[in-house]
């Protein structure tokens, strides 16, 4: 499975017609993904028939302000959005079981990933089996906060783990096509790219095919 970030309705376009098959939508990767704006989610809704994941995070940093973003979910769901992206970490580094609970809550049981707070979390084997916890479908990660590149021994270990633990490994962060033999041969089945789908600020279509081409092959 490969999916692709998304800013706009054009770079979801571009991820559909490079062979993607599904969309995470958000705004601002200066701040690894904030909620992208209502407008916007109409708007990609509108160009895809894609799965589209659509961020729920206010603000850099993995603090939740509950009450803005149950709000938020409300907004989204309005807007059309049917799946979701989000997690949240406590002030001591470990995963805010409670705040996330309540924002999940307010899903009304939309399929929904658990993003790379994991790789932010004082412990990240611990932060996993937490996130597992609350219910995602998928859990995002690079193994580790400095990137695949530093992670694969953890993404190895949880390619191992994930039908055990009833979640999709989803592998994304510094994540180059030189990772995936390594990776698919461990098991994982979920690639995740932003970067390598760009060229400056938009996604381009042949960039996503070459993945598509490389996962396939």
């Amino acid at each position: 499975m490969l999916e692709v970030i998304a800013l706009d309705a054009a770079d979801a376009e571009a991820a559909q017609a490079g062979g993607a098959d599904r969309v995470e939508l958000c705004r601002d990767l200066a701040s690894d993904g904030l909620t992208p704006e209502l407008g916007t989610v109409r708007s990609v809704l509108a160009t895809t028939d894609l799965p589209v994941r659509v961020m729920v995070r206010e603000e850099a940093g993995f603090a939740a302000d509950v009450d803005v973003l149950r709000r938020r979910v409300g907004e989204l769901l309005d807007a059309g959005a049917r799946e979701f992206v989000l997690g949240f970490l406590d002030a001591h580094g470990q995963v805010d079981v409670g705040a996330t609970r309540a924002v999940v809550a307010e899903l009304a049981g939309c399929p929904w990933t658990f993003h790379r707070a994991v790789d932010h979390a004082a412990q990240h084997r611990m932060a996993w089996n937490q996130a597992v916890s609350l219910g995602p479908d998928t859990v995002l990660t690079a193994g580790g906060p400095g990137g695949v590149d530093e992670g694969l021994a953890d993404l190895r270990e949880l390619a191992a783990v994930q039908d055990v633990d009833g979640v999709e490994l989803l592998v994304g962060g510094g994540l180059r096509q030189e990772h995936v033999p390594d990776l698919r041969a461990a098991g994982v089945r979920a690639f995740h790219i932003g970067s390598g789908a760009r060229m400056s600020t938009s996604v381009l279509a042949d960039r996503v095919r070459s993945w598509r081409e490389l996962l396939d092959s």
